[in-house]
This record gives structure tokens, C-alpha cells and sequence, in this order.
């Protein structure tokens, strides 16, 4: 198995797991402060991810790049002056961020928020910055290598410990508010971010082939010329993210200051943006854990293949990265379109994003797209192109969400249309540069095939849900359409030929199985 496919499927098995303790995170969090609650956490996250946007400096993709081309080469001196410089990096910028945060919280929380209560959770995520600057550092340096275990499974550690104290902190400081428990939920998640990075810095002591504190002054002093290296990447990557970050960061004002324009008091808006981003916009992208391993495992594949103008090579691993991205997309929207209020109800208690999920899954085929796609753009050193496209796909979403949502005859949907238009923009405007950069071609029956495979299967699904008895359990019900749908569309995939004997053959224990009822594309 190549290094691609084995660190992709590493970072597929630690996704899942990851997702699943996540989702039981935010069952856990919804049922103990309800929508209102998840408002006020789901507003004040996007300013820390901005921050920490800013401090990482788009510096872990750039680290990963660099590091597998100068492992190519044999060069371990390169490798170390490439962490050594990126650490002393994010360590200053982690300096200056944290205590700005810390001190302009009630600022932001005041003037720019319509709900004050989100100051405690602003403050109490703050110390979180330099622990996830330096984890992403150590993340891209053994996702350069091609060893995608560390970051795996710190990824799980971090939910594990999040999960565990969410439930005891939460319950704990709700009797003295909405905002503590929301800050609580905010303090567990940097006590698991804390463990994470022990574990990654215990495998980096383990693995490594040189000393970090051996004349680190000296490698920082003399890595001018890999400090510009990284940036030619890191600024245009950053540019990309803080693009995203700062429309996150905006989102939550935009809806709230459109809501109270459409006339919804600031307390419902809080709740409306709660079921939309902690509610419904979680389910959408959970199968982008599949898409965001690809993508990890993509760019030091795809620029170690560029180093040596494989041109036919970068071809493959984006056709595998797209095929893949669109099946496991596809089943995702159709266990979503068909089982929207019960999967709500079962994982929730509340009907509540269940429109959302509605309007929003057919369309979120090109958000499983973007993460390759913009994976690809940045190990081509094309990460200004994505940088532009992610901006003009923001900037057309934070317009509309404006446009719509603070007219009384939308609403909230007003704002689940605007996030819809900006992905799907955006997606569109990567795929378009790609294809004017690389030689890619366009399997359109594949793609045909796929969509009628898709259709086909929630028109099953619809009459799978409609025959089962209202007598079983709510839970029951939705497990076995889910296992029913499931079966159905992945025997379609297989005997439709979407996904081939030869490839199926390289899954470790499930695939030989399996392999005999794929179509093979040597016969």
C-alpha cells in the first residue's frame, strides 16, 4: 500500500472516531444547554478560530510541503531548520495574540455581538491559542513525513478528554448561568487540546532524528532564507483561511444585526443561529472528515509528484480524491434528505435545523469538493488562486446572509441560503483553476452514473421510512433505514462499477470481501 493510501486511511479511521465522539460532544452540550446555549458557544468560537488562523500564519500546510520535499531529497538539516523556524514563529505571534484576546473580549463581546453573555465564553477559550499553534506545527511537520499516526491520534485524545469533562464542567456552572455553562464547554475543550499536544510532543521526542534544542538560536537566526520559503506558501494559505475565519468571525454579527433588522429579538436570534450552526450545519459536514483526511494526505503527495513534474500522477491522486469525496458525499446527503426531523430528534430532542438540513443537503456535493480541490491549488503553489476564490466566495456569502436574513419574509433562512451560495461559488471558482493549471479530465459518465445512483437511493430510502412501523422505537427506526440505505447504495456503487476491484482490493480485512461484487476495470 503507498504512503497516499495508508495515510489516508489512518486519518479515515481517526476521522470517523473523531466525528463520532464529536457528535456525542454536541449531543452532550445540546441536551444540557439547549439551543440558546449552543448560540452563545457557536458565536464566540469563530473569533478564537480566527485568532488562531492568524498566529498558525497558514503555516502547517506550508511545513508539510517543504518537509516532504526535503525528506525526498534526504535533507534532515532543511527539516530542522524548517520546524525551528516555524515554532519560534508561532510562539511570538502566540505572545501577542493571546493577551489582545484577553484584553479586547469585553470589546468585542459589547460592541459587535447583540448578546453580551458571550464575553465568559471569549475569555475562557483564550489560553487555547499557543497550545493549537504549536500542535498544528508538530501536525504539519509528521504530515510532511508522510506519518499521519501522531496527528491521528492526537485528534482522538483530544475528544476523549473534551467528552469526559464536558458533561461534569457544564452541568456543574449552569445553575449560575447560560454563559457558564457555555464557558465551561469552552474550558474542556482546552483541557483536551492541552493533552493533545503533550501526546504529539511525546511522539515527537520519540520519533525524531535530531535535537530541537540543539542550537535552536542559531537555526532561527540563520533560516532567513526558509523563513521566505514557508511564507510563499504559509501567506497565500493564510490569506485563504483568514478569508474564511474573518467570515466566520463576521457571520454571527451579520445574522444577528439582519435578524434584529428583520425584527427578531436578540435572545430568539441566538437561538435560530444555535439550531443552524450547532444543530443542522454539523450533520451537513460530517463526511468531511473523509474529504479533510484526502486533503491532509494530498498536498505532500501531490508536491512530491510536482517536484518531480509527475504530471500524470497529480492527475490520479485529485481523480481518487474527487471519486471518493463524491461517494461518500453522496450517501451522506441521502441518509440526510430522507431522515432529517427523526435523525433531529433522535440526536437533539428538537425538530429544530430540520429545514435547513432540507434546503442545504443537495448542495453540499461541492462542499465535499472544496478541502481537495484547495489542497491541491496550495501543493501546486497555487494557494493565491484559492486565497482569491475563497474571497469572492465569502465575501458574495456575507452579502446575501445581509440581503436575505434581515428581510422578515426569510429570516434565518436568509442566512442557511447565503452559506449555501458562498460554498458552492467557491468550489466552483477552485475547480476552474484547477483545471486551467493541470490536465484533468472529466469522466462525465461516472459522474452521471453517480447521480442517478444518488437519486435512486432516496427515493428507496423514502419508501424504506414510510414502510418500517411507527410502533419501533424512534431510535431503532432511524438505525435500521440508516443500515437499509446504506446496504443499498454501496451495492449500487459496486455493481454500478464507481468504485473498482483493484481498489477495493487494497482496504486492509473488508476489501477482498467486498472486492467480488466490484467491477473490475481490467476485464
Amino acid at each position: 500500500m503507498s504512503k497516499f493510501l495508508k495515510g489516508t486511511m489512518i486519518l479515515l479511521i481517526a476521522g470517523l472516531i473523531t466525528r463520532v465522539l464529536g457528535f456525542i460532544n454536541r449531543i452532550v452540550l445540546a441536551r444540557f444547554i439547549g439551543e440558546e446555549g449552543v448560540g452563545l458557544y457557536m458565536m464566540a468560537f469563530p473569533t478564537f478560530i480566527l485568532v488562531v488562523t492568524i498566529t498558525q500564519l497558514g503555516l502547517p500546510v506550508a511545513i508539510s510541503k517543504h518537509v516532504a520535499e526535503a525528506e525526498a531529497k534526504g535533507d534532515f538539516r532543511k527539516i530542522k531548520k524548517i520546524l525551528v523556524v516555524s515554532l519560534a514563529t508561532t510562539i511570538s505571534l502566540s505572545a501577542i495574540f493571546t493577551p489582545a484576546l484577553f484584553f479586547l473580549a469585553p470589546k468585542v463581546s459589547q460592541i459587535l455581538f447583540t448578546d453580551e453573555r458571550t464575553l465568559l465564553p471569549l475569555l475562557a477559550i483564550t489560553p487555547i491559542i499557543p497550545i493549537v499553534a504549536i500542535s498544528a506545527v508538530l501536525r504539519g511537520y509528521f504530515q510532511g513525513r508522510q506519518n499521519m499516526k501522531p496527528g491521528a491520534i492526537s485528534q482522538v485524545i483530544e475528544q476523549v478528554i473534551r467528552i469526559a469533562l464536558i458533561a461534569v464542567l457544564t452541568k456543574t456552572f449552569l445553575p449560575y448561568g447560560i454563559e457558564y455553562a457555555a464557558a465551561a464547554a469552552m474550558v474542556s475543550a482546552v483541557i483536551g487540546e492541552l493533552a493533545s499536544l503533550i501526546y504529539l510532543v511525546t511522539a515527537f521526542k520519540i520519533k525524531k532524528k535530531f535535537r530541537v534544542r540543539r542550537n535552536f538560536f542559531q537555526f532561527v537566526h540563520s533560516g532567513k532564507s526558509t523563513f521566505k520559503e514557508l511564507m510563499s506558501i504559509a501567506i497565500p494559505t493564510t490569506g485563504s483561511r483568514m478569508i474564511g475565519s474573518i467570515s466566520w468571525f463576521f457571520e454571527p454579527i451579520v445574522v444577528a444585526h439582519s435578524l434584529a433588522l428583520a425584527g427578531v429579538a436578540a435572545s430568539a436570534a441566538t437561538k435560530q443561529y444555535g439550531a443552524l450552526t450547532g444543530f443542522a450545519l454539523p450533520l451537513l459536514m460530517l463526511p468531511s472528515f473523509v474529504m479533510n483526511s484526502l486533503s491532509t494526505s494530498l498536498v505532500p503527495a501531490i508536491s512530491e509528484a510536482h517536484s518531480k513534474n509527475d504530471y500524470k500522477m497529480i492527475e490520479h491522486r485529485l481523480q481518487q480524491a474527487m471519486r471518493f469525496s463524491f461517494l461518500t458525499g453522496g450517501l451522506s446527503i441521502i441518509i440526510l434528505y430522507v431522515l432529517a426531523e427523526p435523525l433531529m430528534r433522535v440526536m437533539y430532542g428538537s425538530n429544530s435545523g430540520t429545514q435547513f438540513i432540507v434546503l442545504m443537503a443537495p448542495f453540499f456535493l461541492f462542499y465535499y469538493f472544496q478541502a481537495p480541490l484547495q489542497a491541491t491549488l496550495q501543493a501546486l503553489d497555487l494557494a493565491r488562486a484559492a486565497m482569491i476564490n475563497s474571497l469572492i466566495g465569502n465575501v458574495a456569502k456575507i452579502a446575501v446572509i445581509f440581503l436575505l436574513a434581515s428581510q422578515p419574509s426569510f429570516g434565518i433562512m436568509g442566512a442557511a441560503l447565503g452559506i449555501t451560495m458562498g460554498f458552492v461559488l467557491t468550489t466552483t471558482l477552485h475547480f476552474a483553476t484547477v483545471i486551467k493549471s493541470i490536465s484533468f479530465t472529466f469522466h462525465v459518465r461516472e459522474y452521471v452514473k453517480t447521480f442517478i445512483t444518488i437519486a435512486g437511493s432516496i427515493w428507496i430510502g423514502l419508501e424504506i421510512w414510510d414502510r418500517l412501523g411507527s410502533e419501533m422505537a424512534l431510535s431503532l427506526r432511524v438505525l435500521v433505514a440508516t443500515i437499509f440505505i446504506s446496504i443499498l447504495y454501496g451495492l449500487a456503487v459496486l455493481l454500478t462499477g464507481l468504485i473498482k476491484t483493484e481498489e477495493l482490493i487494497r482496504i486492509p480485512v473488508i476489501g477482498k470481501p467486498l472486492s467480488r461484487f466490484a467491477f473490475s476495470s481490467k476485464k
